[in-house]
């Protein structure tokens, strides 16, 4: 019984949010009464760190058990009152109207009990390297105040939050501080301009690219020129517009900076069944994400339909992002789409993806178009829509080994393709390769020979996304003799399973 289309969306939806360790949260803690007990260094960074929040940070410690770090901090930095020093230890009733409350223990006994009491009087609390005992974390944090990043890695591994934080450095320029300031002195007026939805958004994206555009400051006049183009947009047309984007193969990490961009941006995303879930983790949250499944074989969405939805969000002004396995402009029916948004006035613009042959090709480690065996490559569909073998294929041409060519989805006409090939004068041993999931977790490879191809085929199953690449280009691959499927650790090697 085939799946209503309710079902194939019910179970490929995605999580929004992956699980998380911890909840990040970014507290004001402007004005508001915290503790620290303890004189340690340790004491101290967190003691500075929570003053520079504008907390009035109340230190509990006998002043001989101060470290000379804390020392150093309570005489050069304590001109405006920020700091508190009791020459005591802690006691149960200081916790009253305090917004936080951390300590450096010596002892799990005392750890636990200053958790205890700052429990009972229902003030959140940490205490230093002793995780069992926080009820919150302190982050890797890279300061561009207003723009804060803070990286937790849940305590497992500090020193890789603290590689993290350095190269985040690297890419947050100084001069975004002055940028991010600047947003906030104009985010009221901007917004009485512009409503709520795709105009605001424009013009924010719009700053986030002068933002980026050099590493320098804001210069003068940059806050009129902003709000007089505020201005502009607040009588531009509500139209909005379609991105096709190419989500690659499955591996989120060879995603273009621009698909991010778009996908970030987006307000309506129509995913096809091929796409993973790590590259919709890359999603903006609150995008509207609606499966419109294509796959061989299966029930899907007819493609009128999938027309009809991206006029219907653009004319409603939303941001709509087709977003198709591999390139949307290889076998991606993505000159249907654009015709019909044309046709209609609406802006469209494509993001191309890395296609699956590419992807095949440098997880093998072969040049599809090697001097010594081929001059050229060709992508070829393995099944029309009807699913037989396309009618009007020029096998004759095909059939030559010096030629590269990679059938994509194949797998259900792999002994048609065989049997053309070689009626047309392709030799049975011309070097071939199969490759299921490239880039997945659960990616399958197989090497052999035109001969083997229906075998092959059947051995590793079509429920997957399927290639097949025949010609000489692929004679190395055919000599390595090794089981089947190929671990995730071992795909740039030689491990590809050989036909017998």
């Amino acid at each position: 019984m085939l799946a209503t289309s309710s079902q194939r969306n019910e179970r490929r939806r995605p999580e929004r949010v992956a699980p998380l360790a911890k909840l990040p949260v970014f507290w004001s803690l402007e004005g508001k009464t915290v503790i620290v007990a303890g004189g340690t260094d340790g004491a101290a960074w967190k003691a500075e760190l929570l003053a520079a929040c504008g907390a009035r940070v109340h230190v509990y410690c006998p002043e001989d058990e101060l470290s000379d770090v804390f020392l150093e901090l309570l005489a050069t930095a304590n001109d405006d009152g920020r700091y508190v020093l009791h020459h005591r230890h802690w006691h149960t009733d200081i916790f009253e109207h305090a917004a936080l409350a951390l300590a450096d223990c010596e002892t799990d006994e005392e750890a636990e009990a200053f958790h205890t009491a700052a429990r009972v009087a229902g003030v959140p609390v940490n205490v230093i390297d002793k995780p069992a005992f926080c009820q919150f974390q302190f982050g890797s944090i890279v300061n561009r105040s207003p723009v804060i990043v803070s990286i937790s890695t849940d305590g497992a591994a500090p020193i890789l939050a603290q590689a993290i934080r350095r190269r985040i450095e690297t890419l947050l320029p100084q001069a975004l501080k002055g940028w991010a300031e600047l947003a906030r002195d104009i985010r009221d007026r901007v917004n009485e301009h512009l409503s709520p939805g795709p105009q605001r958004r424009t013009f924010w994206e719009r700053f986030v690219d002068r933002t980026f555009a050099s590493n320098q400051s804001p210069e003068e006049g940059v806050e009129r020129a902003l709000l007089t183009e505020a201005e502009s947009l607040s009588e531009a047309s509500a139209t909005g517009r379609v991105t096709l984007v190419g989500a690659g193969p499955g591996d989120a990490e060879l995603l273009t900076l621009k698909a991010v961009r778009a996908l970030q941006s987006a307000d309506v995303i129509l995913f096809d069944d091929l796409v993973s879930s790590e590259v919709l983790e890359l999603a903006r949250r609150e995008a509207k994400r609606m499966l419109v499944g294509k796959r061989g074989g299966r029930e899907s969405c007819k493609q009128d339909d999938i027309n009809a939805m991206m006029v219907n969000f653009a004319k409603a002004g939303k941001r709509v992002v087709r977003l198709k396995s591999g390139d949307p402009m290889i076998f991606g029916r993505a000159g249907e789409e654009i015709a019909r948004l044309e046709a209609e006035g609406i802006p469209v613009d494509v993001v191309p993806g890395i296609t699956a042959a590419s992807a095949m090709a440098s997880a093998l480690g072969i040049s599809l178009t090697h001097r010594d065996h081929a001059q050229s490559v060709r992508f070829v569909t393995g099944h029309s829509r009807h699913g037989d073998l396309p009618a009007n294929t020029n096998w004759a041409t095909l059939a030559d080994p010096t030629v590269t060519t990679i059938f994509y989805m194949g797998g259900r006409t792999a002994e048609k393709i065989r049997k053309a090939l070689a009626s047309n004068g392709m030799p049975l041993s011309t070097p071939a390769v199969i490759v299921t999931s490239v880039t997945r977790p659960n990616e399958r490879r197989w090497s052999g020979t035109l001969g083997g191809l229906a075998e092959a085929v059947a051995i590793i199953g079509v429920d997957e996304p399927i290639l097949i690449g025949i010609g000489n280009a692929f004679a190395a691959r055919a000599k390595a003799a090794v089981e089947m499927p190929v671990p995730l650790s071992e795909r740039r090697g030689t491990r590809v399973a050989q036909s017998a």
